[in-house]
């Protein structure tokens, strides 16, 4: 594992305001993705959980190269993105898997990270461009946002940028509108959440934060109404917490449901209108569990399908469908 780092922490389809916005659907197939991770060693297969029965399956393409603590993040119905990661033994990737739907095939990006990285995280606006923000380089925290403009996969970087250098965030986005990027560390412990408007790419700081300073955490969304922020590692305790941030007004709640066990380094990813997902993990052993909070009580219950390897530092991402 990279010594220098402690371990690593998406969205809907909802076209800019000058669409004509069709009745939501939801077409057979639409899956959420983990990939990667890390056990005793870096792995590289590519989990699929079907939304229709919440089933799990392996893809036969698996990410490009074994690695943990990568970023992910989709354009809905279109393609999702793994970038960055680690391999284990102080190697570290700029590179950026693309899963293209519903064949969930893998290509390799010609654009790359601005530099190669690990503790990032991803969210995008889908149908317009995706980011990754953060993340450690091996020799220090990064605060910079990378942007994957789609349909064509080019990178640019903004000139915002994070509040604080910062990795082993969490992120998730309310397409159309904004993304955000919630704790993290780099000489200190964050409970700030930072927010991207689309599609200026502006960047403030939300006055409401984590209930507590956070790493480890990970993050989904129901676009269009909130999005959590769960488990991680706070005053050196995990912990099984998850916060809400209600759109648009940006106000934290913290849910009565919890995650199964306190955990952190777990991957999120989100069926909008649905349901989230919190998979695998770290208590006191590594976790194959999957917990489902059920939108829009927020109850959560633990799917009988599991990971098909107990890990942790792995990342997700999700096809919720089209608009």
């Amino acid at each position: 594992m990279l010594a220098t780092s402690p371990f690593a922490a998406t969205a809907f389809v909802q076209r800019p305001p000058s669409y004509t916005v069709p009745a939501f659907s939801i077409p057979a197939g639409i899956a959420g993705y983990f990939g990667g991770g890390f056990t005793t060693v870096s792995l590289s297969g590519i989990e699929k959980i079907t939304f229709a029965g919440d089933t799990r399956t392996t893809l036969s393409a698996p990410l490009s190269v074994a690695k943990f603590a990568a970023a992910g993040m989709a354009n809905s119905a279109v393609a999702g993105y793994f970038g960055g990661g680690g391999d284990g033994i102080g190697g570290l990737y700029s590179g950026i898997d693309k899963i293209t739907f519903p064949a969930d095939t893998l290509t390799v990006l010609i654009a790359t990270l601005t530099s190669a990285r690990s503790d990032n995280a991803g969210m995008a606006n889908s149908g317009v461009a995706g980011y990754f923000g953060g993340g450690f380089d091996g020799a220090a925290a990064l605060n910079g946002i990378d942007k994957i403009t789609f349909p064509a996969d080019t990178k640019t970087t903004l000139s915002a940028t994070l509040t604080q250098l910062n990795y082993t965030l969490g992120s998730m986005a309310n397409s159309g509108v904004a993304g955000y990027f919630g704790g993290g560390l780099d000489a200190s412990v964050y409970s700030a959440i930072d927010k991207i408007t689309f599609p200026a790419d502006t960047r403030t700081t939300l006055s409401a934060t984590l209930t507590a300073a956070t790493f480890n955490i990970s993050a989904m969304a129901n676009s269009g109404v909130a999005g959590y922020f769960g488990g991680g590692t706070s005053s050196a305790v995990k912990v099984s917490r998850i916060d809400k941030i209600t759109f648009p007004a940006d106000t934290k709640t913290t849910l009565s449901a919890t995650l199964s066990t306190a955990r952190h380094n777990t991957a999120a990813m989100a069926q909008s209108a649905v349901a989230g997902y919190f998979g695998g993990g770290f208590d006191t052993a590594l976790i194959s569990a999957i917990d489902k909070i059920t939108f829009p009580a927020d109850t959560k219950t633990t799917l009988t399908a599991t990971l098909s390897s107990a890990r942790q530092q792995f990342s997700g991402m999700a096809d919720s469908g089209t608009l």
